[in-house]
């Protein structure tokens, strides 16, 4: 009992019903799930009542939505509301970004791998930034993401992740752009613990997929050029480059 108060404590709320997340949490020696509920209301409830330190919530709850029960629950708690990550079939960035702006962690779409789920838990946990550098970085994954809906990259694939890391490293620092084998494939292997060689497949296979996908245009009148055809994949390092440059162009 000792050690189950040390645990994180994670609360879902989601009508469906996700055993693979509730089974890998349960089943760690650092997560516990406190709760769960698909009904917006009971979710309240629960969470003025349990106070869990995270609350892993869908869109769509029946009685009164995650939109509602994240406004609700911040103006209960303030500053001891858990922290909140989203987890939908809904990808539109609209929702996306009305997630973020009210202050969710993160937005996830679904299918989710708890993996996944887990590392961006750990990175609010973790997370030694100051409230200005956490909105800004939020901003910036929001706006990446948002790209990647648009052009079909969907978020449960490994190479989303790699892609998404590669993004804000050139944006960090836009001359590895000119490093990518040497320094930024083995910078992103080193984060999630796999190979170099493994990340560029990672990114080229979701490449491979976003075209398959047809969502071209889309890719085209996001940076304002009618720079791709259907057969006219760019490279890893070439959409890496155009997505960096167009997140420092808009600051």
């Amino acid at each position: 009992m000792e050690n189950e108060t040390k645990k994180v404590r994670i609360y879902l709320a989601d009508e469906t019903e996700d055993s693979a997340l509730e089974k890998y949490f349960n089943e760690s020696d650092y997560w516990t799930i406190v709760g769960k509920s698909g009904n917006g209301q009971t979710v309240v409830s629960d969470v003025l009542s349990l106070k869990p330190d995270f609350l892993i919530m869908e869109v769509m709850l029946s009685g009164m939505d995650g939109f509602m029960v994240m406004e609700k629950l911040k103006s209960e708690m303030k500053a001891n509301c858990p922290k909140i990550i989203f987890i939908s079939n809904l990808s539109h960035s609209g929702f996306v970004s009305k997630a973020i702006k009210e202050g969710a962690g993160y937005f996830m779409v679904k299918p989710v791998m708890p993996e996944n789920l887990e590392e961006r838990m750990l990175d609010l946990l973790n997370s030694k930034m100051d409230n200005s550098s956490l909105a800004n970085e939020k901003q910036l994954d929001e706006k990446i993401s948002n790209i990647f809906i648009s052009i079909g990259i969907p978020a449960h694939i490994k190479g989303y992740q790699f892609l998404r890391e590669a993004v804000k490293l050139a944006v960090e620092e836009p001359e590895i752009i000119g490093s990518i084998t040497k320094k930024l494939y083995p910078t992103i292997a080193e984060k999630f613990e796999t190979s170099s060689s493994k990340v560029e497949r990672g990114m080229r296979h979701a490449i491979e997929v976003a075209w398959n996908r047809g969502k071209i245009e889309n890719i085209n009148s996001l940076f304002g050029l009618k720079i791709y055809g259907r057969n006219e994949k760019p490279t890893n390092g070439e959409l890496i480059a155009l997505i960096a440059d167009k997140m420092l162009m808009e600051g």
